[in-house]
């Protein structure tokens, strides 16, 4: 079942070695609180084995998939959103809040995670200074994951997944790095690049319907 492919692989992913200086990883799915979370949202969402199309994110952030080990949903989302009550304070992420907009105005998340997965290019985030820190913002750090990136891919393409096209959020860096990869390992026919909804709230907000709208109608057409 797709749900035990999910809780197996963050159960058992092997950091990457050798960070550059003051770099640190997060991996929230070690804690028996957050693991917990994990198993019971994704056996909720994911107890079958229908086709996804995979959503690749950046990596995890330290107000979102950082506590609930759960990508692009916090604190306040698990609970409002999906039903599942935890102990976590209520912390809350733009990112999280554009996405399950989207994912509501879709259908709800039900019908979402039926059709979709969302991951990560980096299944695990990192901090520098108590600060996040995109996998793309270090030269040394992009060069340092590019391996654990390739293999966690890899991994994630075993299980029942939407081989013919996927979607990037993020559409620049994170975009620019996903593409070439793909060129190199030719894992999907298409990716669809999305503006990241961090951007969207944080630059254009005023237009936010209009990246909503730009959101459902790519998630519509796979």
């Amino acid at each position: 079942m797709f749900d035990d492919s999910i809780i197996d692989f963050y159960k058992n992913i092997k950091p990457p070695l050798k960070l550059p200086k003051g770099i640190e990883v997060l991996y929230p799915q070690q804690q028996k609180e957050v693991i917990a979370i994990v198993e019971q949202f994704y056996k909720k969402y994911y107890s079958n084995d229908n086709r996804r199309t995979l959503i690749f994110g950046i990596n995890p952030g330290r107000f979102g998939a950082g506590i609930t080990g759960i990508n692009f949903t916090g604190p306040k989302q698990l609970k409002e959103n999906c039903g599942i009550d935890h102990t976590f304070k209520m912390h809350s992420e733009l990112s999280a809040e554009f996405i399950y907009e989207a994912i509501e105005k879709y259908g709800g998340p039900e019908k979402f995670y039926r059709n979709f997965f969302i991951t990560a290019i980096s299944p695990l985030g990192y901090i520098k200074n108590g600060i996040n820190l995109n996998y793309y913002d270090d030269k040394k750090l992009q060069e340092a994951v590019t391996p654990f990136v390739v293999d966690s891919i890899g991994k994630q393409l075993k299980w029942n997944v939407n081989r013919a096209k996927c979607i990037c959020v993020g559409g620049e860096k994170n975009y620019k790095f996903f593409k070439k990869l793909n060129e190199k390992h030719e894992w999907f026919k298409e990716i669809i690049p999305l503006p990241h909804p961090r951007f969207i709230l944080q630059y254009r907000r005023k237009t936010k319907e209009i990246y909503l709208s730009q959101y459902l109608g790519v998630f519509s057409e796979i």
